[in-house]
């Protein structure tokens, strides 16, 4: 009695062992890509630092990107506050970090803004294009075979995908941009609805190859509403490869609004943007170089770990990429 009890206990103990959540394969997973969790550590640290920049330039004066000191313009990174400066504008460091730029603005205050400014702009545009990818993808993979007149919900939605496709995404986004009134949502609206086609695709086929599965077939024969089984039991198990694609897609989304920044169409003053930084900073590249080096560091860097985060994923969540590491 004593011994199956002891045996029972162990098969318990490494039922319980071995049974591992999902999340918690996952997480197993992606700690084992280094790069992955440095990219992980990166954008934390971003995100800190764009929610206490967020609170620094908009209740201390002495933060305020905007404030004007010709007396200290072109500083370089690390020097000091000009004693012309009146105290109640001097930064509370006693020095300018990153130094300043061609009209005495403290360029670590205006990267602080920025960087939220980006971060906003890159979190709320790839909400916007995940939402009508999730939304295209899954009227064309679960209502493919229904019929439009002479062609079908699936054939009329990747064709339109297939002709947004064909336009230069970029160049589309600089158009529009460019034709409507100069803003930082209208850059984040235009953004959103011109990125979508890859997840509409990536849906799309989850939905299909879902659609043959047996718990769908399942709850289909036992006449489950069609939302419910859509919502439910199939965009749980599709919304895998969406979330990869949209981390990726957000540095895409911060690299394009500085580019539009850098050529002039992107977010108006007065809300500084690493792209105004840069673009600003170019006619200074050798006189003042910290005003173009650092922000296109910051940008290399954000992007570069958005990338990793979204290949970490990625590889943690297909079995066949972690049988060939």
């Amino acid at each position: 009695m004593a011994a199956q009890t002891l045996e029972n206990e162990q098969i318990e103990a490494g039922t319980s062992v071995g049974m591992a959540t999902p999340r918690q394969e996952f997480w197993r997973l992606f700690k084992q890509n280094r790069l992955a969790v440095a990219g992980l550590v990166v954008l934390a640290f971003l995100l800190i630092a764009a929610m206490g920049g967020k609170v620094l330039t908009e209740w201390m004066v002495t933060f305020n990107p905007e404030t004007v000191r010709l007396a200290d313009k072109l500083r370089a990174p690390l020097s000091g506050v000009s004693e012309l400066i009146r105290p109640e504008d001097v930064p509370r460091l006693g020095f300018y970090l990153m130094g300043t730029d061609n009209l005495g603005r403290d360029v670590f205050a205006r990267m602080l803004q920025g960087s939220f400014v980006s971060l906003s702009i890159g979190f709320v545009a790839i909400g916007i294009s995940t939402f009508i990818g999730i939304l295209l993808g899954g009227l064309a993979g679960f209502y493919g075979n229904l019929r439009v007149g002479v062609i079908s919900v699936d054939t009329l939605i990747m064709r339109f995908t297939d002709v947004m496709l064909c336009f230069p995404t970029f160049f589309l986004i600089l158009t529009v941009v460019a034709l409507l009134p100069p803003s930082i949502y209208n850059i984040m609206i235009v953004i959103g609805v011109t990125s979508w086609m890859g997840t509409a695709r990536f849906v799309r086929a989850e939905f299909l190859a879902l659609r043959e599965q047996d718990f769908v077939v399942a709850a289909t024969a036992l006449g489950l509403p069609e939302r419910r089984i859509i919502f439910l039991h199939m965009v749980p198990n599709a919304i895998a490869p969406v979330l990869v694609s949209a981390t990726i897609s957000v540095a895409s989304a911060i690299l394009t609004e500085s580019a539009l920044s850098f050529l002039g169409f992107g977010v108006p003053p007065p809300f500084a943007t690493w792209g105004n930084i840069l673009s600003d900073g170019k006619a200074f590249i050798f006189d003042a170089p910290w005003l173009f080096y650092i922000p296109g560091l910051a940008i290399l860097v954000v992007v570069l770990a958005f990338n990793l985060v979204g290949e970490g994923m990625r590889e943690a969540m297909d079995p066949k990429l972690r049988e060939r590491r």
